[in-house]
């Protein structure tokens, strides 16, 4: 009778139906043994063969029905001298509670010697009392290697000195190291889900196409070093992550079926900038050499000047100006610090060259026409002089609308795409000749006190030949 039929309910196929074999139960569990990763056996009471599948079969030679029905291991499995201590052991388990863990040799049929690992437990009837032993087995290296990936695994999520992140294939963080959590700027739960555009400000589409490259293509040969802009409670952090990939796929599929991605990292943020910082001083002291060679081929001091300027001007500003002084200021008795302010008057300064304003070029000289640049009281070049320093000046952060930027730059007499200006003073022999601005636009970062020091190194060099473009003239008239 069908158990439909036993619940009172009518069959679908009729009260013909043929009653499912007993067999089916047994069927099952030979499936399911067969089907096991692991090798397994077990023992009846009186330690006879019961089950064997073909994991076992695999490892030992032995087929399910040479090995069931056999007395012990004695002979076959495992060598007579040591069949006692493997029995006895074995067995044990059904005297002990929980799993018993052993290591011994067994036999493989055509006489080698496997060493494994076993897992023992005792079997119990209905009664309740231990009918048997069942014993899953597999290869002691086998066994280590697996502890040693797990061992490996919990170390790079807890212990790691860099960040280790399993990303989903969503692309959304699903495991995260401590390590990783505090470069993220955020707790190790808080960042688990979210999208990456929530944890960075920048650099989140380099890093998600090399993470989607991955799931489609595998790991890339060599790590990856990705610039990122963090968000944290204090701002934004610029840091450089060199950065590794390893697609994660399921060991349980047929085909890979990906999982995610395992995305490790390290910070090498000051590693970086001091590499980039030593590349940009060997730049600017090769065009320094450059310059002054170049200079020394010019007859007019005057054009040795601006030579100067355009050298300086490669990869470091958009436009460089360079203003002298005109009136008592220019001509007065020296230096500005031995100069009554009052009595010198204001400070007038005349455009001596500049670079052209629209497309890139060589800079241009300015004419003689000896009319002062209309710069009003507190202009950055007007301060630079009275200091006899470099000054540098800011249309304002990124957040200011470009109307305004072009208004603050037209109004101190600058190309409108200004943003950025340094301004550094023009000193020869103890007097002050007049200021060189350079000048960045919206694409460029703001001045930083190492590019001031730069600045005054070619300032230095550009006073120099106006100097000598002055003390010339001064000859010729005297002629």
């Amino acid at each position: 009778m069908s158990a439909s039929q036993r619940s009172g309910t009518t069959d679908e196929l009729g009260p013909d139906e043929p009653e499912q074999p007993e067999r089916d139960g047994a069927d099952l569990l030979a499936a399911l043994l067969d089907g096991m990763d692991a090798a397994l056996c077990a023992f009846d009471a009186d330690g006879v063969v019961t089950h064997w599948n073909r994991e076992a079969e695999r490892i030992l030679g032995w087929s399910a029905a040479e090995a069931v029905g056999r007395q012990g291991f004695a002979g076959w499995a495992v060598r007579r001298a040591d069949a006692g201590e493997v029995e006895e052991r074995l067995l044990s388990a059904m005297r002990a509670p929980g799993r018993q863990v052993h290591e011994f040799a067994l036999l493989t049929k055509d006489g080698g010697r496997v060493l494994v690992r076993t897992q023992s437990a005792a079997v119990r009837g209905p009664d309740g009392r231990p009918a048997g032993v069942y014993c899953a087995f597999s290869e002691v290296h086998a066994q280590i290697d697996l502890e040693r990936s797990i061992a490996l695994s919990e170390a790079l999520l807890e212990d790691a000195s860099w960040g280790v992140v399993l990303v989903d294939v969503d692309l959304r963080p699903a495991v995260v190291n401590a390590h990783a959590a505090r470069a993220l700027g955020a707790g190790r739960t808080s960042v688990l889900g979210r999208p990456l555009g929530d944890l960075l400000a920048q650099g989140v589409e380099e890093l998600e196409s090399a993470l989607t490259h991955v799931l489609a293509e595998g790991a890339p040969p060599g790590p990856a070093e990705v610039w990122v802009s963090v968000r944290t409670p204090e701002g934004e952090r610029r840091r450089c992550w060199r950065s590794g990939f390893v697609r994660l796929a399921s060991p349980l599929a047929e085909e890979p079926v990906p999982l995610g991605v395992g995305w490790l990292f390290q910070d090498v943020t000051e590693g970086k900038q001091a590499e980039q910082e030593a590349a940009l001083l060997r730049f600017r002291t090769n065009q320094l050499h450059r310059a002054a060679r170049a200079a020394a081929e010019c007859e007019d001091p005057a054009e040795a000047a601006v030579v100067h300027l355009d050298f300086a001007l490669a990869g470091f500003a958009d436009h460089a100006l360079i203003d002298r002084v005109v009136g008592e200021r220019g001509h007065g008795a020296g230096d500005l610090e031995a100069v009554d302010p009052e009595a010198a008057g204001p400070v007038r300064l005349m455009r001596v060259a500049a670079t052209p304003s629209g497309a890139p070029g060589p800079s241009v000289p300015a004419g003689t026409s000896g009319m002062p640049v209309r710069y009003g009281e507190g202009h950055p070049a007007v301060q630079c002089v009275e200091r006899a320093g470099s000054v540098r000046a800011s249309a304002g952060a990124r957040a200011v609308p470009a109307e305004r930027v072009r208004e603050w730059a037209t109004a101190r007499q600058w190309p409108a795409d200004t943003v950025h200006a340094l301004c550094a003073v023009l000193r020869s022999r103890g007097r002050t000749l007049g200021v060189v601005t350079f000048l960045r636009g919206s694409g460029r970062s703001a001045f930083e006190r190492s590019d001031a020091v730069y600045a005054e190194d070619v300032a230095v060099r550009i006073a120099a030949a106006l100097d000598l473009a002055g003390a010339v003239e001064g000859r010729q008239g005297q002629r």
